[in-house]
């Protein structure tokens, strides 16, 4: 789809509620203030900006939410700002991302105080945050802490240390410690998908080898076992050591679509091989299984293992978020699937604001999109899914993945918002460098990040030395 260039009124990006229903999907002074309704209702669900700095609950959901889904929002959020560059949330953003009790002292996202609910596949969304801001230079202020690409390969690393040689030829296991016995035994498809989409940014982005032969490796083997079918190219959940991976869970989750889906697309973008356009097309085919066929409106985005049964838990309800940051995400990856994509994309961003008319302020989401009616399920999960539906319309507006020498590592982050369809600079409405002054000197430069063979592996961090006074 095609906006017109035409410049946005400043105070439409940082002020007011724009109600969702009234979304214009064809202009985009209308998509951004959707999208800023959207988030603002989204972040109202984090409190852990109201805690103490560095305890637990910074950068963690409240209950009943999983650490995971917060790594997820955080995601979310990031998207946010590249899309509208709306720097409302980032200075949120970063502290819950280097927060020690989430990042971990080797800077790896596996803490301890979170041992108890982490998987392979929680990771990867914390990693995936992670990424994101390394392909968008998005700025690291935190001089105790690596540069975020540097944060990523550390969980890539963490990673494929768990690759399963011993028990179906390879594969990642649901579950990272014993001590969680419930999906130990479980290779499911998102814990390698994630480290499968993981490795094809890190090739872009680095062009390091190794990373493009562990994405294909990762694929090979998920192919291998059956979790991606030959031929409806439908990804499912899972198969179990104990019966040698010879039985498949055929049940299949919108998101591990969108994570191989892109993973797909960045394969393609990076190696130039039709072998990938081919898979990421047959993945876009089938990705037609999560865009319903009943209901009052037709193809648009559901999820169909539990939303028709109102079954769906509280890690279901963010499910659908997902595969749409991803699809949004491959159309600016593979260009020639745009309008396939948009076709999809565009009427659910349109169904998921027509059922954004709920709560107390009346522009709460709901959470079922087909049905054209409110369903009264409000929550996190709904406004997260409506956000990455709605701010997706701006990506083919906003900057692609960086990759090589155009990564850097900023430490500037004296936040100002560009308006990018016009040369009108938006003031942001606080100083956000107020944040960065615990014993953290804010420096208003950048450094070229280290070519991808000196990358370190996953190791504590060592702070620089404290300029001499």
């Amino acid at each position: 789809m095609h906006f017109p260039r035409s410049a946005v009124p400043a105070a439409a990006v940082l002020s007011g509620i724009i109600a969702p229903k009234d979304l214009n999907v064809n202009s985009t002074a209308s998509v951004r203030n959707v999208a800023a309704t959207i988030a603002h209702d989204a972040m109202f669900y984090y409190k852990g900006n109201l805690s103490a700095p560095g305890s637990v609950q910074v950068g963690d959901l409240p209950d009943p939410y999983y650490w995971w889904v917060a790594g997820a929002l955080w995601g979310a959020m990031l998207d946010y700002y590249h899309y509208t560059r709306d720097p409302t949330y980032n200075d949120v953003v970063i502290q819950a991302l280097l927060n020690p009790p989430n990042i971990s002292p080797k800077f790896d996202y596996m803490p301890a105080e979170h041992a108890g609910e982490e998987g392979n596949d929680d990771l990867f969304f914390w990693g995936s945050a992670a990424m994101s801001a390394a392909e968008r230079n998005f700025p690291q202020p935190v001089a105790s802490a690596p540069p975020w690409l540097d944060i990523a390969v550390n969980v890539f690393n963490s990673l494929v240390s768990r690759w399963d040689y011993g028990n179906c030829g390879g594969g990642l296991r649901w579950q990272i410690y014993p001590t969680n016995p419930n999906g130990m035994n479980y290779k499911n498809s998102i814990s390698n998908g994630g480290l499968f989409q993981l490795a094809a940014r890190l090739a872009r982005a680095t062009g390091n080898e190794t990373y493009t032969e562990w994405a294909r490796k990762t694929w090979d083997w998920t192919a291998s076992v059956g979790l991606i079918d030959p031929q409806t190219s439908q990804i499912y959940d899972g198969v179990d050591i104990k019966d040698a991976c010879k039985k498949v869970n055929k049940l299949s989750f919108s998101y591990t679509t969108g994570v191989y889906l892109y993973g797909a697309a960045v394969m393609a973008n990076h190696t130039g091989e039709d072998l990938w356009v081919n898979r990421t097309s047959r993945l876009l085919d089938g990705a037609a299984f999560f865009f319903s066929k009943q209901g009052t409106i037709r193809d648009v985005m559901f999820e169909p293992s539990c939303e028709p049964y109102d079954r769906c838990n509280f890690d279901m309800v963010t499910f659908k978020g997902y595969l749409s940051r991803f699809m949004w995400q491959t159309s600016v990856m593979l260009p020639a699937l745009r309008e396939r994509l948009e076709g999809y994309l565009v009427p659910s961003a349109k169904a998921a604001v027509n059922v954004c008319i709920g709560g107390t302020d009346g522009h709460q989401c709901g959470m079922k999109w087909y049905t054209g009616a409110f369903d009264g399920k409000i929550g996190l999960g709904p406004q997260m899914c409506a956000l990455e539906a709605v701010q997706g319309l701006l990506a083919q507006y906003a900057d692609a993945p960086l990759k090589g020498d155009d990564l850097q590592h900023v430490t500037d982050a004296n936040w100002t918002a560009i308006n990018t369809y016009s040369d009108m600079v938006i003031t942001p409405q606080s100083n956000s460098s107020a944040l960065w002054k615990n014993g953290t000197r804010l420096l208003s430069n950048s450094t070229r990040l280290r070519p991808a063979s000196t990358l370190p592996p996953a190791q504590a961090w060592t702070p620089p030395a404290a300029a001499a006074s």
